[in-house]
């Protein structure tokens, strides 16, 4: 139940930060001192040349933190007290205009805010493991800084959009029958994260195989909004069998062109074609099964990455062969 100021007035409390990028620990503050108040104002502040631009982490708080209200500041100013003498002044600006009503409950994790409430008004309420060096190894002991580092040696604590952000995508693309869906799998395994299957073949199976250009435009947005989705639960790597471009190659094979809007969804990272030269396999959604139907849905493949102008490798060979390919590939974007 939210509590009320003296004489059941709303309860409002203030919290700052620059949230670079958002972590349990900045959430886990945020949550407990949302219960203790009516209405919530998280200021998200940033400077144009900080590593993650502050429009991207303001949009993260205001999605992690629906119920409060987020607001932003990315002017250039003073960020401690000696690098101005007109540093308080200015903060005290900055809070009035992002929280212009009285402050009751002022929160922080560090002990800044104690010399905060007392410029801009309210109780300081330190909460967090942070502020009484607490659970060092865990979220008590988290920092941007640190998760900006290592990221990964975080994973525990990263939210979603943070996840996508530090995710490296690469997407497994060529023809019918080459292995895509297995090798996609067998990496997420390998790597320890999840792999986004192909919607088009649900698309097969469930409306047939004959397709307009309406029907792959919109497995293009299907396979796209997957991505975006499946994204957030990544783990450094996510593995995709086939994407927006792979559907482009597709809409070639079949219709003779492609809608443009397949070629304006988001790229990947990395692309791994998988050549044919292992066996077509009919599982009955497949359709180009000739040797020579296979050797021009290759060369569309190939050509709709150059296109595209996006980093791609050939893999060939056996299964082992092609698994130890992708996963040295991998690797390699991985050290970049």
């Amino acid at each position: 139940m939210a509590r009320k100021a003296r004489g059941g007035a709303v309860k409002r409390g203030f919290l700052l930060g620059k949230f670079m990028p958002p972590h349990a620990g900045h959430l886990t503050l945020a949550h407990a001192a949302r219960a203790m108040v009516d209405r919530l104002t998280v200021l998200v502040c940033w400077l144009p040349d900080d590593p993650i631009p502050g429009e991207m982490r303001l949009a993260w708080m205001r999605e992690l933190l629906p119920d409060c209200d987020v607001v932003g500041h990315g002017a250039p100013v003073p960020q401690a007290p000696e690098d101005s003498p007109d540093f308080w002044p200015i903060w005290r600006r900055i809070v009035r205009d992002a929280h212009p009503e009285p402050i009751d409950l002022l929160f922080a994790g560090e002990d800044y805010g104690k010399r905060l409430a007392e410029e801009v008004g309210g109780l300081f309420v330190p909460l967090g493991g942070r502020i009484m060096a607490a659970d060092s190894d865990g979220i008590g002991g988290l920092s941007g800084s640190a998760v900006r580092a290592d990221p990964w040696a975080h994973a525990a604590f990263l939210p979603g959009p943070v996840r996508a952000h530090y995710t490296r995508t690469i997407v497994l693309h060529g023809v019918e029958s080459t292995g895509k869906s297995v090798l996609a799998e067998r990496l997420a395994r390998h790597f320890g994260t999840v792999w986004v299957p192909e919607y088009g073949r649900a698309q097969a199976e469930v409306h047939g195989v004959e397709m307009d250009a309406a029907d792959l435009t919109l497995i293009g947005a299907a396979q796209s909004a997957m991505i975006t989705a499946w994204k957030r639960w990544a783990t450094r790597y996510l593995f995709v069998d086939t994407d927006a471009l792979m559907t482009a190659a597709w809409a070639r094979m079949m219709l003779g062109d492609a809608p443009a809007g397949l070629m304006q969804h988001p790229r990947a990272d990395l692309y791994l074609l998988l050549e044919p030269d292992v066996a077509w396999i009919d599982d009955g959604t497949r359709i180009y099964g000739t040797d020579a139907s296979r050797g021009r849905f290759a060369s569309l493949c190939r050509d709709v990455l150059d296109e595209a102008g996006v980093r791609w490798i050939a893999i060939c060979g056996d299964w082992d062969a092609r698994f130890d390919a992708a996963v040295a590939a991998v690797e390699a974007l991985g050290r970049d």
